[in-house]
């Protein structure tokens, strides 16, 4: 695995672009393949090569379920746990489809067993089969009719089965012309990102009916064009950090958003940090670092390692709860945000679901990171460095592919140094 030095003492303000929404394309990718909108012109001015890999994922699996009945489809999900649980109920629904799964290892230890009892307790009696391998391959074979419309999914471990199965309710309302709903269980997990979903849904013509537990798509009104896709707020995150730092600004920062990471524009102002919206959808971060932050990872768990780098160079601890969902992400990020802090010099405290994050008495003269493959944790390891003016050696740089493809880009814009 390769390391990346990192040098941040030519710092220097500048624009710096997001790539399009992550989470608002692969919802949009679904949508566009079910009402005639393929391919999705949204995303064809996009350069291939800055659309994260989990969207690329995506739209070879939408690729690959728009094929003539035949033979078994294959498709590499890779990292991707949203493409795959997105895919796992669109090949459910597909009526007759048999498409077979595979995903690396990390992929395979993440939980995905409420999805697939899900989809087994609905379809299951008219024919479903949903076969698993050790952890792969994941096969289906999807039955031609449907029976009791209704999927019952828990909410406690993510909100992502909740989601892929209302995209699946959507598939079904139009090839059956009857309501579908999701039924949810317990508590929802990263409501917001189910939210999200239900816009997206509404921006493409559903009519989609909500209840304290129960979501049902209930109509849908064909649409002219598919709807434009907005920045990525998780990428916005690091992208407005290392803005403030420099004196620089962003674009496609689009306040009204739907995505739960734009929730950054609310937290971090207790700590002294101040959004400015400009003109055309750019913006600046203002302010002076005062006093810590509080965040909780039921409402915006892909933040949290953000704004861990971020409590790192503020001047009092930070308190981030409900922590434990981290643990199921493509790596340990609880554990990976200890080591950070750690690397940096601080310390942390855990008590049950809440995390104390105390910032060093002055910052170190280097730190040392290992994404452990995340991209989430290479790209926070390097909003620390900007933030902090603190050199770093990346250990794994090259796993932002999976979300933020031109990440390093955007990092040497600011006058930041990379070497190999």
């Amino acid at each position: 695995m390769s390391k990346l030095h990192v040098d941040p003492s030519h710092l220097g303000p500048a624009r710096l672009t997001p790539p399009v929404s992550k989470s608002d394309a692969q919802r949009a990718l679904v949508l566009a393949h079910l009402t005639g909108h393929w391919p999705l012109s949204a995303l064809q001015s996009e350069p291939e090569a800055d659309l994260a890999a989990d969207v690329r994922v995506l739209t070879r699996g939408v690729e690959a379920l728009r094929l003539p009945p035949g033979p078994v489809r294959e498709v590499d999900c890779a990292d991707g746990g949203a493409p795959f649980r997105i895919l796992v109920t669109q090949s459910a629904v597909t009526p007759g489809a048999h498409v077979r799964l595979t995903g690396t290892p990390r992929l395979g230890e993440r939980p995905h067993g409420p999805l697939f009892d899900s989809l087994r307790e609905a379809l299951g009696p008219s024919g479903l089969s949903l076969t698993e391998g050790k952890p792969w391959p994941v096969e289906i074979r999807a039955p031609i009719r449907t029976g009791t419309p209704v999927f019952r999914v828990p909410g406690d471990q993510s909100s992502q089965y909740a989601s892929s199965l209302l995209l699946g309710s959507a598939a079904l309302f139009l090839r059956e012309h009857r309501p579908w709903s999701v039924e949810i269980q317990g508590t929802l997990t990263s409501a917001g990102y189910l939210e999200l979903t239900v816009s997206w849904l509404r921006r493409f013509g559903f009519t989609v009916e909500e209840s304290a537990s129960r979501f049902t798509v209930t109509a849908h009104q064909p649409s002219a064009s598919a709807p434009p896709m907005p920045g990525d707020w998780s990428s916005l995150g690091y992208l407005l950090l290392m803005a403030w730092r420099t004196g620089g600004s962003v674009e496609r920062a689009d306040p009204s958003s739907a995505h739960p990471d734009q929730a950054i524009l609310r937290l971090v102002q207790p700590a002294g940090l101040a959004p400015v919206p400009g003109p055309d959808l750019t913006m600046r971060m203002e302010g002076q670092a005062r006093d810590g932050l509080v965040a909780s990872g039921k409402e915006c768990p892909d933040l949290l390692p953000t704004l861990a780098a971020l409590a790192c160079v503020l001047p009092r601890p930070s308190t981030l709860t409900d922590v434990g969902i981290l643990r199921l992400k493509e790596s340990d990020r609880l554990e990976g945000i200890r080591t950070l802090v750690a690397a940096y010099g601080g310390s942390t405290l855990l008590e049950g679901e809440t995390l104390t994050l105390t910032p060093p008495p002055a910052p170190p003269a280097h730190f040392a990171m290992d994404s452990r493959g995340d991209h989430r944790l290479a790209m926070v390891s390097a909003t620390l460095s900007v933030l902090s003016g603190v050199p770093l050696t990346l250990t794994g740089p090259e796993c932002v592919e999976k979300s933020f493809p031109g990440f390093w880009r955007q990092v040497e814009r600011m006058g930041v140094r990379l070497t190999e």
